[in-house]
């Protein structure tokens, strides 16, 4: 099972080019500061403005430099589930050892849709799947009752939710059971999902403070809901912070503002206006983080 605290890590770019130096040495910072788990070319990771063979270049890399130390979970998802089943195909050889799978995006995919898109590629992959629901991103939500249908593919072992809607989430929780993990996709939600029952969180936040992430994961994991709801609040104005422009934005102006990559964001994503990087420098500084 699937449990704790995983990073939605960026992916550092120099010159346009994938910064191999500086992937590896986040890597580092995230591993030596308690971090569950890997979570490579998601949307943090600008997986949608890496062409295929950076996205491959971006797995291969995260998966030698883990070494087998804590999981990797491969961003594979695609609104083409061909394109899909090649990517997921490509993290299992590669050595990942789950895949995160967006739902279908823009061509909105009934929940039938959804079903036989997930039900497809685990079918053809064998490698263990985590699905991921954020419909602000992709115009569709899968319900409850389409993840729990999913649940009952063996290989379809957790759902990534971040819709933001706690009474779904809960339903997903009761209706999957124990053995799903049920992570949350959004950092603000953690602890309110952790206590109904969620397993951890795929977090944008970690990315600069992965040693407090993993703090809050492990306290609602331990059923230490004093520590945990102390945690939620130091975290609060950090984890709001990293949203006051497009992620990952924020995040990727942030770890640069701590010296770990250059400033860079691909097009259409663009430089955060001056504006909001004073309010995150001051928000960095009084974190403590620079």
């Amino acid at each position: 099972m699937f449990q704790g605290s995983f990073v939605a890590l960026v992916t550092p770019f120099k010159n346009g080019k994938i910064d191999e130096d500086a992937l590896k040495n986040l890597i580092e910072f995230q591993i030596s500061n308690g971090t569950n788990g890997i979570v490579p070319c998601g949307t943090t990771g600008e997986s949608a403005t890496l062409n295929i063979e950076e996205h491959n270049q971006v797995v291969d890399i995260a998966v030698r430099a883990v070494n087998g130390r804590i999981p990797v979970i491969a961003g594979t998802g695609s609104n083409s589930t061909e394109e899909a089943i090649k990517m997921t195909r490509h993290a299992k050889e590669a050595g990942a050892n789950a895949a995160l799978l967006i739902t279908p995006y823009y061509n909105k995919p009934t929940q039938e849709g959804l079903y036989q898109h997930f039900k497809k590629i685990a079918g053809d992959v064998d490698i263990p799947v985590i699905v991921y629901n954020v419909p602000g991103r992709t115009s569709v939500n899968m319900l409850p009752a389409t993840t729990a249908r999913l649940s009952e593919v063996k290989n379809i072992v957790g759902i990534k939710e971040a819709t933001g809607n706690l009474q779904q989430v809960s339903e997903t929780i009761k209706l999957c059971g124990e053995n799903f993990s049920v992570i949350s996709g959004d950092d603000a939600n953690t602890l309110p999902i952790m206590a109904a029952g969620g397993k951890g969180v795929i977090s944008v936040t970690a990315n600069i403070a992965p040693d407090k992430i993993a703090a809050l994961c492990k306290a609602c994991l331990d059923e230490n809901f004093n520590e945990a709801r102390k945690l939620h609040y130091e975290l609060l104005d950090l984890n709001n912070g990293m949203f006051i422009e497009t992620n990952p934005v924020p995040v990727k102006t942030a770890l640069s503002l701590m010296g770990k990559v250059i400033d860079e964001v691909r097009l259409p994503l663009a430089p955060m206006n001056n504006a909001n990087l004073s309010k995150l420098k001051s928000l960095l500084k009084e974190s403590g983080l620079v």
